[in-house]
């Protein structure tokens, strides 16, 4: 049986990963990607002073080096090939596009400069070819993330990370360099509902806590009603909070004394920004926040509602980092709602009818939205892979192509595909390119300059 998965992150590995240990069916599994480079948000989101959790690369090389894989990269899905002809070539098709949309305050002021996406920062300071030229004014000294999401974490600790911590990172050049310029010396994250609510995870808000020259402030009233529930087991919820009342606790007072750290983080909870305020320059100036009260839906759920009371908050940058969205691609059923491909339990359906579109699958974030760390899709990938083996009987008596037409298509193109040959040797001048710099690596971060290295071999 021949797979075409569409996209090369963590959700896409895992799923090859489970479809070529299957011992009861032969696969032949192509993944495309339209970038030159593989593994997704592992290269392209995850922070560059995290990388001890880059290293579940080496588990997606070994899926890489089986015999019955190839990654076929610098491909995109409705340019470069159609997925009706993808249709021809292959048996079924799993989309692991990811989200690579972001989603929006819908607020006045959202699009006037200095009021950037947080996703364009963090594919900015990783190299993104996307963000390379993206316009990070950092001549302000207060920003404003708005999210309480890791998202949110990542940025405002690139944001207050010294120099000197950012120098050790594969964090861009063009980065790294602004960012030993930056002003910036206090950031706001600002969440919508209360602590409790916080999707943030334990060790990244602990994070802030052990970093060279940051105060991590939290008023002791933004605490207040929260409860710990010592007998309910160590919880998400349960750290946070008790790593939020350590912070708290640790406020300038007769018994602390001032850290003389230069970099302060804010911590804020139960506001929302109403409207992006400009300068006479016509920059951001600052951010309007009403204050929330939360309720509790009757399915549990707690939803925040404004009270009215408004206050200014002054900053010279709104970071919004309230989540991503799938990117609509021609050929394949969004879901206008959820902002999803359209699916079924991983099964691909057609939006309207909801009936199942065959052979067609989708994994990772494209399937559920953003949530869940990268582990956590090993399980659900493979998941979506037994459905494709109990839909996929018989499926490999159809006829099709030969496995190189897909190369000749694209050649006939004028698409140059990057095998994953290709994407070692790019790996290397990265690694050797870092090593004159005494970091992990050091990005290529145009899709011009990579193909360029690729055709001196």
């Amino acid at each position: 049986m021949r797979v075409a998965i569409i996209g090369s992150g963590p959700a896409g590995f895992y799923a090859a990963e489970a479809l070529l240990k299957r011992t009861d069916t032969v696969v032949h599994v192509d993944m495309f990607d339209r970038l030159p480079t593989p593994y997704g948000l592992v290269r392209g989101g995850v922070a560059p002073d995290h990388q001890n959790i880059k290293a579940v690369t080496r588990v997606f090389e070994k899926t890489a080096a089986r015999p019955t894989f190839r990654f076929l990269g610098n491909v995109r899905l409705g340019r470069d090939v159609t997925v009706e002809e993808l249709r021809q070539h292959y048996h079924q098709i799993v989309y692991a596009v990811g989200n690579e949309a972001d989603r929006r305050l819908g607020i006045p002021g959202e699009g006037m400069p200095r009021c950037t996406p947080a996703s364009v920062f963090v594919g900015w300071y990783n190299g993104h070819p996307d963000y390379r030229h993206a316009k990070i004014d950092l001549s302000v000294s207060r920003v404003a993330v708005v999210g309480n999401g890791n998202v949110a974490i990542d940025s405002a600790r690139i944001l207050l990370r010294t120099p000197a911590e950012l120098e050790k990172t594969d964090i861009a050049a063009h980065a790294l360099e602004a960012l030993r310029n930056s002003q910036v010396r206090e950031v706001f994250i600002l969440g919508r509902r209360g602590p409790e609510q916080a999707l943030f995870t334990p060790p990244e808000l602990k994070e802030f806590g052990e970093m060279e020259d940051v105060d991590t402030i939290v008023d002791p009233e933004e605490l207040a009603g929260c409860v710990i529930l010592e007998a309910a087991g160590n919880t998400q919820q349960e750290k946070n909070l008790k790593i939020l009342q350590s912070y708290a606790a640790r406020q300038p007072g007769a018994e602390t004394p001032p850290s003389g750290k230069t970099r302060k983080l804010h911590l804020r909870f139960r506001v929302s920004p109403t409207e992006v305020i400009a300068g006479a320059d016509g920059n951001v100036a600052g951010l309007a926040l009403e204050k929330n009260r939360l309720e509790v839906e009757p399915d549990g759920t707690v939803s925040a509602r404004g009270t009215g009371e408004i206050e200014v908050l002054d900053v010279g940058m709104v970071l919004p980092a309230i989540g991503f969205a799938a990117e609509r691609i021609a050929g394949v059923p969004y879901d206008e709602k959820a902002r999803v491909i359209a699916n079924e339990d991983g099964r691909v359906v057609d939006p309207v009818s909801r009936n199942v579109i065959a052979n067609e699958y989708v994994v990772g974030w494209a399937c559920t939205g953003p949530q869940g760390l990268i582990g956590s899709h090993k399980g659900a990938s493979a998941h979506v892979v037994e459905h494709m083996i109990a839909d996929g009987a018989g499926l490999d008596a159809r006829e099709l192509p030969d496995r190189e037409a897909i190369d000749t298509l694209l050649r006939g193109r004028g698409v140059r595909a990057v095998s994953f040959d290709d994407w070692k040797r790019l790996d290397d001048v990265e690694v050797a390119r870092g090593a004159r710099r005494g970091v992990p690596r050091d990005k290529i971060t145009d899709i011009g300059a990579m193909l360029a290295v690729l055709a001196q071999y």
